[in-house]
């Protein structure tokens, strides 16, 4: 077996591992406390270190350039950079949601959304308009799960 079969090996594993046997590996791996996330977090980190660990990491020019670019979208303003990027589907998205029988079809936008022609600046506006409550726009169309994860 070489060694990109032995890579690919205990990539392919990390699904049949039980979640205490993750964090373990997290801890080994990354000499830190894994952190409380999702089992697919873990997994795809867990993934990227084990390959990373084989056959080495980003070479410095690469890190620079994405620091740049990460530089230009936020412009250093640390409240930008830690926001989630996928708490908005991508522009184009039609999101459909059936509510009392009837179908509610919304488009997203560059900057807002759009529903029975009209722009909203969110998804919670949208909901609001249908149910006439209070609603998370995420999770009311099934963008945000139960536990609070987009």
């Amino acid at each position: 077996m070489n060694m990109s079969d032995s890579v690919l090996a205990r990539v392919a594993g990390l699904k049949q591992m039980a979640a205490p046997e993750l964090r373990l590996l997290w801890q080994k791996l990354f000499e830190t406390p894994s952190p409380r996330f999702n089992r697919r977090f873990l997994e795809s980190r867990l993934a990227y270190r084990i390959q990373e660990l084989a056959c080495g990491g980003l070479k410095p020019a690469t890190v620079a350039r994405l620091e740049a670019l990460g530089e230009q979208l936020d412009g250093g303003k640390a409240n930008i950079r830690s926001k989630r990027a996928d708490d908005r589907p991508i522009s184009g998205t039609r999101l459909i949601r059936e509510y009392q029988g009837v179908e509610h079809c919304v488009t997203v936008r560059d900057q807002d959304f759009e529903y029975q022609g009209r722009p909203y600046q969110s998804l919670s506006a949208i909901a609001r308009a249908i149910t006439g409550t209070r609603w998370n726009g995420l999770t009311f169309f099934g963008l945000k799960n139960r536990r609070g994860r987009a």
